[in-house]
């Protein structure tokens, strides 16, 4: 019997003992694990500054995939994404930062990959005669962040963007609209033009827009229409090149010198993305 007891003893003695061995391998291969991922981030972070994105790309997710766990993990899938943009790998930016989205829905960093996905569709948007996919998602992406997160440098830089889409769309509507134009399809022609006067009124196009509803409306024997989009053209823009030439349907004689428009120069916060994680 006292030498079954010594027998169990001693074996609580091995299992204790071989315990505190697996602990202390756990701990030192969990510090292992975060000295190499600092490394991979650190040798990421160089390969960006070096003009290097694509290796940088790579290492930065190695460093997400050596400690999951860490607070940097999802900084890395982050700055991955972003190497990605830098190098105009949309696809691959898009499809790590979804998996950002799902992987880490709770990080404080939401708003930069919600912001750099509405870049990586802003940045594919070429002209208002391709497809239009990419322009809506981003004016849908930049329309979350400015209503998500008002606070922010990105919103703000978000309501310049949705400014300039607000833009491409109005030009997308007067290609139409001088299309068909061309075409002498009067009514299609008619509804671009009003709908850029109804729903992009606080773009650039919105002079042209009044002037050809003028020109088609007066060709056509509607005077009385005509005559309202002139008066509205008159009323808000009496000095543009389009009131005057709005004016000479009606006034062939006319003649006036228009002074230049100055143009706005404004700077987006995308430069500001990289210094976040520094």
């Amino acid at each position: 019997m006292n030498k079954f007891r010594l027998f169990i003893f001693s074996f609580l003695l091995i299992l204790t003992a071989c315990s505190k061995d697996k602990n202390n391998i756990s701990v030192i291969k969990e510090n292992r694990q975060d000295l190499e991922m600092v490394s991979a981030y650190k040798e990421a972070y160089i390969a960006l500054n070096e003009g290097d994105p694509y290796f940088a790309a790579k290492k930065f997710l190695e460093a997400e995939l050596l400690f999951p766990q860490s607070e940097w993990a999802p900084r890395s899938a982050l700055m991955a994404s972003y190497s990605y943009y830098l190098q105009n790998y949309y696809t691959e930016a898009l499809a790590n930062l979804e998996r950002f989205l799902i992987t880490y829905p709770n990080s404080k960093d939401i708003v930069y990959a919600e912001y750099l996905i509405a870049m990586c569709f802003y940045e594919t948007i070429e002209d208002e005669k391709r497809d239009s996919g990419p322009i809506f998602k981003a004016k849908e992406k930049f329309s979350l962040i400015v209503k998500n997160y008002p606070n922010t440098d990105f919103a703000l830089d978000a309501e310049f963007k949705l400014e300039l889409i607000e833009d491409i769309l109005a030009a997308k509507e007067m290609y139409l609209g001088r299309h068909y134009l061309k075409k002498e399809k009067w009514i299609a022609s008619i509804n671009r033009f009003k709908n850029v006067v109804e729903n992009y009124d606080q773009t650039i196009f919105i002079e042209e827009a009044l002037h050809r509803l003028v020109e088609i409306n007066y060709r056509l024997g509607l005077d009385e229409e005509a005559q309202k989009y002139a008066s509205i053209l008159g009323y808000n823009y009496l000095s543009s090149d389009w009131y005057e030439k709005s004016y000479k349907v009606f006034n062939k004689d006319y003649s006036a010198q228009v002074p230049k428009k100055i143009k706005k120069d404004k700077r987006g916060v995308l430069d500001k993305f990289k210094k976040l994680f520094d």
